[in-house]
């Protein structure tokens, strides 16, 4: 018996010695968006038409996000959710252009700077106006460098994908006019002031072209980027080069397809220089869309959720089901795949640790994310936490909501009057079969969960997690 005790204890002492891959202490960290690209928009979700080489390279080199859900099914509430950890219901952006992101709010931004990262914010911002004279009476003056972000370059919203400063061709909506200037012209602000310079051409090469030299500069501490692409947003336009790689697509799928593959070039500009400067096993890399597909790009055939149900603006998996990935060479696994849910909400618990940023004691507040990283390890096969969607919009009737707890899937539509349904997500993931009137104890179990979920949030909204 001593025999097989000294035997074990040598075997444990020779498996401590065998070399691990460690995290890094406090890696950089990078969040790349894109704006309304469906599920089904990426390769690495099954797409063969739309090239994406390079978000399929990051894919296959980390981690795959299966069931990534944005905290919203459209963009303001969700970009907040990802600075905060937050519900939308919690901070108060219920939908575009109805509020900014509040002073008490502390942000991803905001804690990495208290570690020592330097910040930087790239793209589309959509959390309030960044140019004060034009806040008017709908949003409010609330730019990133308010919240943390020491280096910006940013628009208020959407820019057309091609040429962002001038309206394109066939474009009606919004009151602007083709060939016009888009948005007076001068749509992106740096560090506050407007930007003249290097605004033609491809939408998301001109945000890259920001984005390196800030890495570039960093490359020796520790730095936080948010680069927030305006691709696939409308107006979609893609240039000719990028709509010639589709010969046999229509117009609307070239300029779809293209202006994707014009990002994922970015993206893949992005993954390079960061091996050029040789810091790629110090930085963790993050993509995800901010919501489903455009609703009209969705029902024309353009876009798509891939085999769920729903689009942007909707409350079904396809409204909030986004295609995600993560890479951190030397520390994530290469091909690792998970269908664990995960959301935005996710990425601050997940960065704040990895960066050992903590709540003051009187900072404290709810946070409604969980940490990814042993989801990513593979320690973690289950979420346990129930996951809480919704945009609101009352004077039109909108209050789509929902909660997922477990397998089950409770929604109300978003549209006035909208009805409340019940999924088996497990049985039935592309909610084909509405089993509420069957099943009226787990309609009144989610309910109540849900009904709590708001009333906290109500509260947060209300001020009790902001000190005066």
């Amino acid at each position: 018996m001593n025999r097989r005790i000294s035997f074990l204890i040598s075997a444990c002492i020779a498996l401590a010695s065998v070399p691990t891959t460690a995290a890094p202490a406090k890696p950089n960290v990078i969040l790349v968006m894109s704006d309304d690209q469906g599920w089904g928009d990426v390769g690495f979700n099954g797409n063969s038409d739309i090239k994406t080489p390079h978000l399929d390279a990051m894919a296959a080199n980390g981690v795959r996000f299966d069931r990534f859900y944005a905290a919203s099914p459209l963009c303001s509430p969700t970009r907040g959710s990802v600075l905060t950890g937050r519900y939308p219901f919690r901070f108060g952006v219920l939908a575009a252009h109805t509020a900014g992101m509040r002073a008490g709010e502390i942000t991803l931004a905001e804690a990495l700077a208290k570690q020592g990262y330097k910040t930087g914010f790239f793209g589309k911002w959509h959390l309030g106006w960044i140019r004060e004279e034009d806040a008017g009476s709908r949003g409010f003056f609330s730019p990133p460098r308010w919240h943390g972000f020491q280096e910006t370059f940013a628009t208020t919203s959407a820019v057309p994908t091609w040429d962002p400063t001038v309206t394109p061709q066939g474009w009606d909506s919004w009151g602007a006019k083709p060939g016009q200037p888009w948005k007076g012209g001068s749509p992106y602000l740096r560090n506050g002031k407007p930007v003249t310079d290097n605004l033609a051409g491809d939408d998301s090469r001109i945000i890259m072209d920001r984005v390196i030299p800030f890495i570039s500069a960093n490359k020796d501490s520790r730095f936080f980027a948010a680069v927030w692409f305006h691709a696939p947003h409308e107006p979609v336009v893609a240039g000719d080069e990028y709509r010639a790689l589709y010969p046999k697509a229509g117009r609307a799928r070239q300029n779809y397809y293209g202006c994707i593959t014009a990002m994922d070039e970015q993206i893949g500009r992005l993954r390079s220089h960061l091996r050029k400067l040789g810091i790629e096993k110090d930085t963790v890399l993050f993509f995800c869309s901010d919501n489903g597909p455009a609703d009209s790009l969705a029902r024309k055939g353009v876009a798509s959720a891939g085999p769920f149900k729903g689009h942007k603006h909707t409350m079904y998996e396809g409204g909030t089901l986004v295609p995600a990935c993560a890479e951190w060479p030397g520390t994530i696994r290469p091909a690792t795949t998970t269908d664990v849910r995960c959301a935005t909400v996710d990425y601050f618990p997940t960065v704040t640790g990895l960066a050992g940023f903590q709540f003051s004691k009187k900072d404290r507040r709810p946070i409604d994310g969980i940490d990814l990283m042993p989801v990513i390890s593979g320690s973690m096969k289950e979420r346990g936490k129930d996951l809480f969607f919704g945009y609101r919009r009352l004077y039109q009737g909108t209050d789509g909501k929902a909660i997922i707890h477990g397998d089950y899937k409770l929604l109300r539509e978003a549209k006035k009057g909208g009805r409340l349904r019940l999924y088996n997500l497990a049985a039935d993931p592309h909610e084909e079969n509405d089993i509420a009137a069957a099943n009226p104890e787990t309609v009144e179990l989610l309910a109540k969960r849900l009904e709590a979920i708001e009333q906290s949030c109500q509260l947060s909204r209300d001020g009790a997690d902001y000190k005066y």
